[in-house]
């Protein structure tokens, strides 16, 4: 043997859990799918990370063919996390600043090094004072930030300046909570000059069409622009669906959220966190994205969120 040669290494076998524990991700409510394809039958939805046949899972783990006479359907959706920003996107700096542009804040001394970027979601309003709305992971780092903190665009991660590129400071956000279920996860952010900002968002979608938002409703088609992904188009899934979701506070649990299935290539991906979905038909604001899995993109109710803050969007 060579003097440094090393013995091969063995590599594990894949090892896949049946145990509903460790298998499913979620519950919803909608239409059965059948082939690929909506029914008209209601059901409760249990997503999996991953759908396994039948003749492999153990008598006890499988799920029930109905709860209550309510019928049930198996989707594979992979596992829920928190859209946090992995590479840099080349985004550059907009003035004025628009929904669907890179914005961020910077990390503390203890972290420096670290650069982040997400996404600025919509403009709103509140006693006559304007404010950048995004996502609380966005803007307040998971409730670590205190107010005042300055929020740049774009983030960092993608070549914005500490020196020159604020545009706005933290000003509040809805706690995210680590013991029991969330619905919300946002915060805003004081527009510092208010001709650096305009509420159209950045292409294809404009200025909605109303500030009056829209409830989202199975089937219903959307869309988004981001930070990672620009302009993306799907169709709202469930819109009662609670799932787990992958922080770096843990793991947090939401309830009643929107999920968003993709039409051609992925609807979102790390960065796009923040991002205002829009209904396709009305031309106003449904949702709010957080994060999601290769196969779904899971959103706020816009409604939620702007009760949570007390704020109206500008249109």
């Amino acid at each position: 043997m060579l003097t440094g040669a090393r013995a091969p290494r063995r590599h594990p076998s894949r090892v896949l859990r049946t145990h509903p524990e460790h298998n499913i991700v979620g519950v919803g409510v909608g239409r059965k799918i059948k082939r690929g394809k909506p029914t008209r039958t209601r059901c409760v939805r249990i997503y999996v990370e991953r759908k396994i046949p039948r003749h492999l899972i153990h008598p006890d783990h499988l799920v029930p063919g109905d709860f209550g006479g309510v019928v049930t359907d198996v989707i594979e959706a992979g596992r829920f996390r928190a859209y946090l920003p992995r590479v840099p996107a080349g985004q550059r700096r907009l003035r004025p600043a628009r929904p669907g542009c890179s914005i961020g804040f910077q990390f503390p001394e203890v972290q420096a090094g670290e650069l982040m970027a997400g996404t600025l979601g919509a403009v709103v309003t509140a006693d006559g004072v304007s404010y950048i709305l995004s996502n609380n992971h966005v803007l307040a780092n998971e409730n670590a930030l205190p107010p005042g903190t300055p929020i740049f665009q774009p983030g960092l991660l993608d070549s914005g300046s500490a020196e020159s590129d604020r545009i706005a400071t933290l000003a509040r956000f809805v706690p995210l909570e680590t013991g029991k279920p969330n619905r919300v996860d946002c915060a805003l952010a004081t527009i510092l000059d208010a001709k650096a900002v305009t509420p159209a968002i950045l292409p294809k979608i404009g200025r909605l069409k109303s500030a009056e938002p829209i409830e989202a409703v199975e089937g219903t088609q959307v869309e988004k622009t981001g930070r990672a992904t620009g302009y993306t188009a799907g169709m709202v899934f469930d819109v009662s669906a609670t799932v787990p979701i992958e922080f770096e506070l843990g793991r947090l649990t939401f309830a009643d959220q929107m999920l968003i299935q993709s039409q051609g290539g992925a609807f979102s991906d790390g960065g796009d966190s923040g991002s205002l979905i829009v209904d396709v038909s009305s031309g106003r604001a449904t949702g709010l994205l957080v994060g999601g899995s290769p196969q779904l993109a899971i959103a706020n109710h816009i409604g939620d969120v702007l009760q949570a803050l007390n704020v109206k969007l500008v249109c």
